[in-house]
């Protein structure tokens, strides 16, 4: 664990700091300079993360931003630091400090040559088809979640409670798992396209184990209360809108708070629609919304 005085000392004096002030409007606040950054986060995993914030020196409400799952190493290798820039910036501007994380197992550490013994730290596979574990990856990048918000509120970057936690796709899934942990520094949490096993071969709407995630789901539910909104479009061919509705209804028949919204199509793939700046005007009315209900 990277948790020593001078190591954290080197790694801030390492971070790559894209110092690149913005300014713009965030409803009917003043404007706010944001600006970007690249950090190396001592946690028990070290994680790169793309951060946004507002100038300044905070703390700030803080933003987690999960994102999505490339299951081949090629992929996975070749995966951009930065996926949901024009969102994240949304949020910034709003006042919050954004965190996106770079799943352990992409980028550099994407390693994975079974044949030489060599396996990159990637907790996201869930199996073969015929009995994938949906349930364990989602919980183990969650706990990921976890770490950067305990960390950053003892750097005082972040207030100690009030954390909202975003997720596309499998980062979306992740964010439902840690809805189920009732995590008290999490006060709501928004997905995009939220699922796992969606594109088998790469077929469109052919999931890997349909009913296997909507039980999954509703298993989530039993103990899941923190306030959530969901968010699929109608295009989306990983998890289109019938199974999106089945795991929506298991979710909330166990217990779960969810608010299920399915918009209209969106470009030629919908499961991608947090990634357009394009979009930003069509979700954020909503996450407003549901924001302005927490406070």
């Amino acid at each position: 664990m990277l948790s020593h005085p001078l190591i954290q000392q080197l790694l801030r004096a390492a971070l790559l700091l894209l110092t690149l002030a913005g300014i713009a409007h965030a409803d009917d606040q003043a404007p706010r300079r944001i600006q970007e950054e690249i950090w190396a986060l001592p946690l028990p995993l070290p994680t790169f993360a793309y951060l946004v914030r507002p100038v300044g020196d905070g703390p700030f409400p803080l933003v987690i931003m999960n994102h999505g799952v490339a299951l081949n190493p090629t992929e996975r290798s070749l995966f951009p630091l930065v996926e949901f820039p024009d969102a994240a910036k949304w949020f910034a501007r709003r006042g919050y400090l954004v965190v996106a994380p770079v799943g352990s197992g992409f980028g550099a550490s994407a390693i994975d040559i079974p044949e030489r013994g060599i396996y990159g730290p990637f907790f996201s596979k869930v199996g073969k088809c015929s009995n994938p574990n949906f349930r364990d990856p989602g919980l183990a990048v969650a706990q990921a979640n976890l770490w950067i918000i305990d960390y950053m509120v003892a750097e005082k970057r972040a207030l100690p409670d009030g954390a909202i936690v975003v997720g596309q796709s499998a980062g979306g899934w992740v964010s439902i798992a840690l809805s189920s942990l009732n995590p008290p520094q999490v006060k709501a949490i928004i997905t995009f396209a939220a699922g796992r096993g969606g594109r088998v071969d790469g077929k469109p709407n052919n999931n890997c184990a349909p009913d296997k995630l909507v039980q999954t789901t509703g298993e989530f539910g039993r103990t899941s209360r923190v306030p959530m909104l969901w968010i699929y479009i109608e295009n989306d061919t990983f998890f289109g809108p019938a199974l999106s509705k089945r795991m929506h209804q298991a979710f909330t028949n166990a217990g779960g708070k969810a608010e299920y919204h399915l918009m209209p199509p969106f470009g030629n793939e919908g499961h991608y629609f947090i990634g357009s700046p394009d979009a930003v005007p069509i979700w954020s009315p909503l996450v407003s919304s549901f924001l302005d209900k927490l406070r």
